[in-house]
This record gives structure tokens, C-alpha cells and sequence, in this order.
């Protein structure tokens, strides 16, 4: 099956992919390189490594990074697979280079660009191959276990990677009948166009990286590479369709970015966490936010205290000290309830005072008498009154006011509806201002809950 110009295509896309890769990994060391400048700048102390937070965020980490590997390959796999076209394996030398960005403490995104040959042999019989290949992919690697667990940094990491991209190759060598071939130039029926075969590969593998320094750790890796071909020995028999060879490889890999910063691959986000709980300054806060908590409770406890036990609390409680049993008001102080006669006296006597319950603004029915009579020289005489609201102590004083007005006008709508004329009256409203009584007793709170009448 010819790909041709969807492999050219996916070619150029490795290839723009690589460039783009050495782009960023420049841009990204030397816009590192300008954030200590301005460091230096700023602190004078560029060179000093920072202290990562487990919640900070990818900048204060170095995470690109550029590897060079070397080894050997083999066509033959140490998982097994499907059966060569070669009984006999040659070591040959492969090479690569490496471009990679950690994501995260155990992720990293890694385009390989590799070369090398691949060979084989079906001694004692006749017949051989050398397949000279280059090859792009973009793989995930994957961080699995680490022996420094317990460390602040790691130094020995175990990874596993996986990928996809495209193989580049030209199979050479000699025929059963001693007769050699090209591939590219038409050998083993090929149509001879000049060019390497392109086929996808899908690599596979893991290794172990010791960490050497800050900037550098060697690499020791085992790839098996799945080539989408069977003819990457030469040659296709039977149902061996597809073909593959093995990569075992050590190599240098040098972290790029400022030496202020730690590489994201060796931080250890355990021992991170545990050394910001011990941070001198955020136990400082911590016990800090614990005497502000203390406060807290001791002031809800003295505002539940209620030492009387008259269900108002003591920063409340005006009357401290009240009977057992006591019927109190919302202030502490005891209610004292008048007799049924204790406004008989003043029935049916004009102008006298208006007496009304607590925080109420309702007349009662003993307060009709008076307020007929008030009516009734108000209507005979057309005299001018001004109705006073007054209201006890308890409560806040803007309360007071409004209630007092409440009750005055309480008077003037009863007055009104009895024939006196409104213009006659006049409604002012005084608040707990002018008592006639002491406020300190329930006594005295009874007759400065009044409205009064002042003619004029």
C-alpha cells in the first residue's frame, strides 16, 4: 500500500516539530536567563537556588531538557514477537538526540530524532541485510517508581515511555543467489524511485535515570520499535508483514534553564509539602490563627454567660441579680403587670396621659374613656393639641423614636375618627427623652410608655 504523499506529509510535520521543539527549549532557557538577570537586579542574588512551593506552578521549575544517546540495535526484541526474515542477529550502532518538557513531576513530552543500522544474516545459508534508518517521534514519558522516595530530591527515577511517528529507511544486502541489492534503487522488487521507504513506527520502551548534578543525569533506556512494514530487512515472506527492531542506549541528558531554579523531574512533591507544614513562618500563622480562634470562643462564651439565669445574657442584662422565676423583659429587668384598676383614675378625664404595653404601639381599651373626653372638648372648644410620644429605655434610641411616633399617631387616628379635625392636631415624637418615671424599675418603665398632650 503507497502512502506516499501522506508520509511526506507527516515527514515535514516531524520535521517543523523538531525546529519548533529547539525553538522553544532556546526561548525557554533564555527567557529563564532574563528572569535572573532581573533577580540579580533586583536582589543581587541571582545564583541563589529559590524555594519551590508544592502549589506554585510550572515557573519555578526548570523543564526543558536535551539529551544524547548512543548503543546498539537488534532485530530481534526481548518481548518476542513475530518471526524475522533473518535467523541471525548483528549489534549495530545506533545514535540519537532527545528534546523533552516535563509537564509534570512524573510526565514529560519527549520528541527522539534517531539513527543507526539494523542487520541480519541467514548463515550458514546465504542471504543478509543492512538497513541504514532515521526516524522522528514524539513519545509520553512516564516517571513510574523512584528509590530516593524519602529524599527532598530524587536521584535514581524509573520511567516508561511510549509513542508514534515515522521511520526513514533503505534496506541493502545480498540475495540467497549471492546476487546484492538496494532497495531504493530497486532491489528485491522494488520500483526503484531513488527514495528511502517511509513507513509509521510506534516505539515502545523503558530505562532508569540517575540523577549526576543539578543540570545533568544519565540515561540507560530499551526500545522496541513496531515498523508499519514488512520490508525493513528487505524483504517480505509468508505472514511476516510487519517488521520491528530493539534500541538499548545510554546517553546524557542536560536540563536547560537558569541554575536558580530545580529541574521538575527530581522534585519530590512529598517531602515538599512536608517541609512547607514545618515552614517557621506558617507555623507562626497557624498560631496565630489559633489565638484569634481562642477570642473568638472566650467572647461567645461571655455572651452566653447569664449569671442570674433569667435567659438574658450578662452584657445585656440591665437588672443583674433578678429572682429565680422571674418573668423578665428583653432587657433582664422584671415585668410588673398592672392591676386591672390601675388606670381607672384617669378614665374619663381629658388630656390625661395614654398609657401602652411594651413595644407596642396599640391603644388600649382603657384609654377610650380619656380619649373620648379629649375628643369631645377638642370638637366643643377647637382648641390646638400636640400629641407627645414618649417610650421607655429599653431597646436602642432610633427604636424608641419610631415607637413613640407610632403611638402618637396612634392617639391622633383614634381622635380623627372621632370627628376632631387633623388640622388640630399636631404629632411629635420624643423618643425615651423626658421620662416621668426612673427607668431603672419596671414601675417607672410602665408610665413612660405614654403619649401626652401639651394645648395650645
Amino acid at each position: 500500500m503507497n502512502y506516499s504523499t501522506l508520509r511526506k506529509s507527516v515527514a515535514l510535520s516531524f520535521a517543523s516539530l523538531l525546529v519548533a521543539g529547539v525553538v522553544s527549549a532556546q526561548t525557554d532557557s533564555t527567557a529563564t536567563t532574563t528572569t535572573t538577570t532581573t533577580m540579580s537586579t533586583d536582589t543581587t542574588m541571582s545564583s541563589t537556588p529559590t524555594n519551590a512551593k508544592v502549589f506554585g506552578g510550572r515557573g519555578q521549575y526548570r523543564t526543558w531538557s536535551i539529551g544524547l544517546n548512543a548503543g546498539v540495535t537488534s532485530p530481534t526484541m526481548a518481548t518476542g514477537g513475530s518471526l524475522n526474515d533473518y535467523r541471525n542477529n548483528k549489534v549495530q550502532l545506533g545514535y540519537g538526540i532527545s528534546f523533552r518538557d516535563q509537564l509534570g513531576h512524573n510526565f514529560g513530552l519527549q520528541l527522539d530524532v534517531r539513527g543507526g543500522k539494523v542487520a541480519g544474516d541467514n548463515a550458514p545459508a546465504t542471504g543478509s541485510y543492512s538497513t541504514r534508518f532515521y526516524q522522528a517521534t514524539l513519545s509520553g514519558v512516564v516517571n513510574v517508581a523512584t528509590i530516593d522516595f524519602i529524599r527532598r530530591k530524587n536521584s535514581v527515577n524509573f520511567f516508561i515511555n511510549a509513542g508514534a511517528g515515522l521511520a526513514m529507511y533503505n534496506p541493502t544486502g545480498v540475495l540467497p543467489n549471492g546476487q546484492t541489492f538496494n532497495f531504493k534503487d530497486g532491489g528485491q522488487a522494488n520500483a526503484g524511485t531513488g527514495e528511502w521507504v517511509k513507513e509509521y513506527v510506534i516505539p515502545v520502551g523503558a530505562g532508569v535515570k540517575f540523577r549526576l548534578s543539578e543540570a545533568v543525569a544519565l540515561n540507560l533506556g530499551y526500545t522496541q520499535n513496531f515498523i508499519d512494514g514488512g520490508n525493513f530487512d528487505g524483504r517480505t515472506t509468508g505472514n511476516n508483514k510487519k517488521d520491528h527492531y530493539s534500541y538499548g542506549y545510554g546517553g546524557l541528558e542536560f536540563t536547560l534553564g537558569s541554575s536558580s531554579k530545580p529541574s521538575l523531574e527530581w522534585v519530590n512533591p512529598v517531602a515538599m509539602m512536608y517541609d512547607e507544614l514545618y515552614d517557621a513562618a506558617l507555623r507562626q500563622e497557624v498560631e496565630a490563627l489559633k489565638g484569634r480562634v481562642t477570642n473568638v470562643e472566650n467572647a461567645v462564651n461571655d455572651l452566653k454567660k447569664d449569671s442570674d439565669g433569667d435567659g438574658v445574657s450578662d452584657q445585656f442584662d440591665k437588672c443583674p441579680n433578678t429572682p429565680a422565676g422571674s418573668v423578665v423583659d428583653g432587657s433582664g429587668c422584671v415585668i410588673v403587670f398592672p392591676k386591672a384598676d390601675s388606670t381607672a383614675a384617669t378614665a374619663g378625664v381629658a388630656y390625661s396621659n395614654i398609657q401602652f404595653e411594651f413595644d407596642s404601639s396599640v391603644l388600649r381599651t382603657s384609654a377610650y374613656p380619656a380619649l373620648d373626653a379629649t375628643s369631645a372638648d377638642l370638637r366643643s372648644s377647637g382648641k390646638t393639641v400636640e400629641i407627645q410620644g414618649y417610650a421607655s429605655s429599653e431597646g436602642t434610641a432610633a427604636h424608641n423614636m419610631t415607637l413613640s411616633r407610632d403611638r402618637a399617631n396612634s392617639v391622633k387616628t383614634y381622635l380623627v375618627n372621632s370627628g376632631v379635625s387633623a388640622s388640630k392636631l399636631k404629632v411629635k415624637a420624643f423618643g425615651e427623652t423626658n421620662p416621668i418615671a426612673d427607668n431603672s424599675t419596671e414601675e417607672g418603665r410602665i408610665a413612660n410608655r405614654r403619649v401626652a398632650f401639651k394645648q395650645r
